[in-house]
This record gives C-alpha cells, structure tokens and sequence, in this order.
C-alpha cells in the first residue's frame, strides 16, 4: 500500500500527478487547504442539522458528459422545485453557484461518473481535454468512472487518467495534456484474468483538522451493455456490493471511519426526479432500481451514497444492515444542477448519521458566469470555431430527440432515415437506432441553419453504420427484445426508419406486447422467412443494450460510413434555405392499451 500526503490548496496542483496502477492496489491520502475565493453559507435542508462536530460538505455532479455549454432544447431543461421547467447547465454559472455554496475549508467536490463521453464538439474535437481542465478549474476532488469513461476504451482512459498526447490525432493546442489532478476510482473494473482494479478503488481524503473521508467509486456492474462490445472485450466489471464490502473493511481497517460511495448507477426511470420527497411512503419509497438494493446492502461503514448514470436529481433515504438511516442522492445530468450535501464528523470522525443533509440546486443559464471558467470555455471555443459554424443544412422546426418524452421521436426517425440513405449503397431497407445513441435535439434557430456543432450534439458517438441480413423472425425478435430480457421492466424502444411500422400493446407484458401481426416493412406483413437489409450502428451490431440479434445477422457490410457522416449528407442532400425539412410524421410505431 502506498499512500502519499500532499498540502494542497484549492485547486489541486500536477502534485497529484499520478502513473498508472497495476498490481498492488494504491490510495491517495491528501491534505486538504482551504477554498478558494469568497465562500457563503449553502441553502440546505431547512430542517437544522445537529450541533456538534466537524461540519463537512460534498458538492456532486455525475453525467456531465462534457457539456461545457448548457444543453439547448427540451433535454436542457431541468424542474425547479416550486415551479415549472427552467433551462439549465453551463460550466461558466455551475461554476459561480458552487463557489457561493462552499461553507468553508472542509469543502470537497466529487462526481460519479460519465463526466466525459457522448460530448459535444466543443470537448469532443480535443478528446475530452477541455472538459478535464474545466473541472480541475472546478477544483474536482475525486470522481468514479462511468460507463462513458469507456467509450474509446481503456487505453484511451489511461491516457485521460495520466497524461500524453492523443495516440491518432496528436496533442491538441494548448500545449501537452498532463493528465488529471483528480484521481478516476475504478474498484470494480479489472481486466480479465486480474484481481488488481483497473485504476485506483479508493482515495482517502485529510481534513485540515486531521480528520480522513474514505471515497470508494465504483460503476454498475452493467456498464458493458451500454459501451461498445469491442472496446471491453479485455474487461470485467464486478458485482458492485462484494467490491465495496472489500474495500470498505480496508478502510476501516486503516481506521477510516468516514466513508463515501461514490457510484455510477441510478434509479430506474420512474417519476422520482421533481416528484417531490422521495421518502414520502417510507424510507425511499419512490426509488427504484439495481441502486436501491446496492444502497440498503452496502456495509453500514458507508455513511452517504453518491449515484450517477440515470441522470435524475434525487435526494433520498434508505435504511443500511444496521438498521440506520443513509442518504442517497444524485444530481442532473448535463451540470443542469449540482447536490449539496453536509454532515458532521464526531471526535472518532465518523459521521454523524442525523445530520447528513442534502439539496439539489439548479444551475438556470441566466446565471453570472465565473470569469474564470469561461475564459477557459472561450480559449477551446476559438481553438474549435472553424469547424463547429460550418452550416450543413436547415431544419424548419425543432426536433426533439433526447429530450422527447416518446418513445419515437421527430430526431430519431430523421437520423435512422438518414442512415438509409447513406448505406442504400449496401441495399439497406430499413435501420434502428438505440435512444441512448441520440445525444440531443436539433433546436431550430433563426434562419433555421444547422450547424456541424449541432449536428455532432445529436450524433458524437461518430458511429460505424454496419448493413446486415436479418430475416424476418430476426426482426420479429429485434423486436421483441425492446421489450424482454434487460429491457424487460423499462422498454428501450429503438428509433426506426420510416420503411417499418408495428403496434405496441402496452397492457399486456413481455413479448406479447408487440402485436406482431401489424408488423410491416414498406407495406407488407412480414413473413418469418423474408429477408431484409438493416442498417445499425456499431454499438448494436455488437449486441448493446440487449439486442443480441444483430450479432446474428449475415452479409455484413459497410464500416466506411458513420451515424455524423450519413446526418451531414442527409441534411445537404435534403435541405436548403428556400426548403429545410420538417419533423418527420409520427406513427412509425403505434400504442394501444395505455
């Protein structure tokens, strides 16, 4: 065990620099200085917490996924408490809320996870590196990876982690990128074959008084569903209470007492961000989900669980092995609100479990903006300009995509049309798409120009589309697979290209919800033993989010043409300023029995 203590002030320096870890499992123990610049007491929970103790903060953020900007369109927007929706997010005004809510030098912030991955242009064209200098500007204390910390595959997250210029593209401006002064926490990850994480399992903080914080961050032991196949296949990711069981004993046996989870695994969809107090039918009533189970079954060592990956806000309680109460709590995605959550520490340093409380704020767009984070956002804006104000095409009204409340959506039905087109070379007749492969909404603006920035929010991923054979019992079970297996208790319906049409029969359960007698391509019933070319990306051609089907198919074409490429090309080919294109008509898929 190694373990370093470092005097830091905020924010942390290259100090915390660190190498890769194989092996041996490492901790950081850090000292922690005071905050920078002006701090103010934070709004909390109105109910006063006990007096007595060492007061501490934590301020949260999961699923920023490099939204340096706020998220235009419906997906930006967040329900403020007591009132309608609010457009939300900016680095620049998350940035000056979280510097009034800081209540002193026992101030840490953490994040669980997905803080890159699926971003904009803006980060995305530098691999993420502005969005890491954004939070070190943000003074980042520790975050757990997430399952888009995966997305270009461990290597790449090596590369994130530690420092170096990008393997393909070189260094981007600015100079060489040096890594995080953050540590990544992975204590469920190894790769195959190995017993030692991936990256570090645990950092142990050092309050100024002497006090220590253990955080253990660890993501759902799930995330392989959600990244592509062919950038995990050397990976496995643990079942997560056997993980933090393990360490949690560790630190206690360092006689850490004080101990975070920092978690990347949320609710399941189901009305608990904005619906009020989540506890209102008991202990976490109205929360749902693997996270729940993971939260009541921790060791009771952990004092507070930080979650990520569903990005909902919540604040809620469960009850841990001991019988004791622990809060659960996670953010907004996008930085459309950050958690602020206080406890107190007794003369062992434990934390004093009736005085954890916690808030979500939201971070409305209208708020000042930290000039210091937004001469950052300014500085890789320029370095970014001439390739994001290309206009390639004009849309006449908004489309909604990621932040539709349909299962098919305007954005969605454009983009898989989009990928017909550009695969008709492979005799495609139809494609899908997965909703979680849509970034975003194309917000239609003034002249109705869209951008290659705009394009890139909705597709960053820069997908390979793949052509197959499926017959038509394998599209049948496609299908079927948006309903059943893990899609079974929240269906994951695919956006489909204008070719398909079905029903669905939302009152009965499993399979039997799709009527399968309604489901046509260009008109025709489909027969078991038709044929049909269906163009994917290549996160489902390698079976992602369930859909294990696709890996089946035949004649396998393409590889030369991605999800962005086929948007820019449809939009060029399909739209001016004298014609820009529409919503597409609804109707794709029909539901009966709600």
């Amino acid at each position: 065990m190694t373990e370093t203590s470092v005097p830091l002030s905020r924010p942390p320096t290259s100090l915390l620099k660190r190498t890769a870890i194989t092996g041996a499992v490492a901790a950081l123990v850090l000292t922690l200085g005071a905050p920078a610049g002006p701090a103010t007491a934070s709004a909390t929970d109105p109910a006063p917490a006990p007096r007595g103790g060492v007061p501490v903060q934590l301020l949260a953020l999961n699923d920023l996924h490099g939204n340096l900007d706020p998220v235009e369109g419906a997906a930006g927007r967040v329900r403020r408490g007591g009132g309608g929706d609010v457009q939300a997010g900016g680095l620049p005004q998350l940035a000056t809320l979280m510097d009034k809510a800081r209540t002193g030098p026992n101030s840490l912030n953490v994040a669980a996870g997905d803080m890159i991955g699926g971003s904009p242009l803006l980060s995305a064209l530098f691999h993420d590196e502005p969005t890491i200098h954004a939070l070190e500007k943000l003074g980042l204390d520790v975050a757990s990876v997430g399952n888009h910390e995966f997305d270009e595959g461990p290597r790449e997250l090596g590369r994130i982690d530690r420092g170096g210029c990008h393997p393909e593209d070189g260094c981007a401006p600015g100079g060489d990128y040096d890594g995080t002064d953050f540590p990544y926490l992975a204590a469920n990850v190894t790769r195959k074959g190995d017993t030692s994480p991936l990256l570090r399992p645990y950092l142990v903080k050092t309050l100024p008084g002497g006090q220590r914080i253990g955080f253990i961050g660890l993501v759902t032991k799930n995330a392989p569903e959600a990244i592509n196949a062919s950038q995990v296949r050397d990976l496995e990711f643990h079942d997560e209470l056997p993980v933090i069981k393990r360490y949690s004993k560790e630190l206690a046996g360092r006689g850490v007492d004080a101990q975070v989870l920092l978690i990347h695994e949320g609710e399941s969809t189901n009305g608990v961000a904005g619906a009020g107090n989540c506890d209102a039918e008991g202990p976490g009533s109205r929360l749902r989900g693997r996270i729940k189970g993971i939260a009541e079954g921790a060791p009771s060592a952990v004092d507070v669980v930080v979650t990520g990956h569903s990005h909902d806000s919540y604040e809620c309680h469960v009850t841990d092995p001991a019988g004791r109460s622990r809060m659960v709590t996670q953010a907004d995605s996008f930085g459309r609100s950050f958690t602020d959550l206080t406890f107190r520490l007794d003369k062992a340093g434990d934390v004093i479990r009736r005085s954890v409380r916690a808030k979500n704020h939201v971070v409305p767009v209208d708020t000042p903006k930290q000039p210091a984070m937004t001469r950052l956002v300014e500085t890789w804006r320029k370095r970014s300009d001439a390739a994001a104000n290309r206009n390639v095409g004009y849309i006449s009204a908004d489309l909604p995509g990621r932040g539709s409340p349909e299962s098919e959506t305007p954005l969605g039905s454009l983009l898989t049309d989009a990928q017909v087109q550009a695969t008709q070379g492979y005799e495609a007749d139809l494609a899908f798409l997965n909703p979680g492969g849509m970034r975003a909404d194309l917000v239609h603006k003034g002249d109705g120009k869209v951008t290659y920035a705009d394009a890139y929010r909705t597709q960053p991923f820069d997908n390979p589309l793949w052509t197959m054979t499926l017959t038509g019992e394998q599209l049948i079970t496609v299908l079927r697979e948006q309903l059943t297996g893990t899609n079974a208790d929240e269906p994951r319906f695919l956006q489909l290209s204008k070719a398909l049409r079905y029903s669905v029969d939302l009152s009965r359960k499993g399979a039997d919800r799709l009527l399968t007698d309604t489901v046509r391509v260009k008109g025709k019933a489909v027969r078991p033993t038709d044929t049909f070319r269906v163009t994917v990306n290549d996160f489902l051609a390698n079976g992602g989010n369930g859909f294990t089907t696709f890996t089946k198919g035949t004649d396998r074409d393409g590889g030369d043409v991605t999800d962005l490429e086929a948007l820019v090309e449809y939009l060029g080919d399909k739209s001016s300023p004298e014609a820009p294109i529409g919503p597409p008509a609804p109707g794709r898929i029909t539901f009966v029995g709600r």
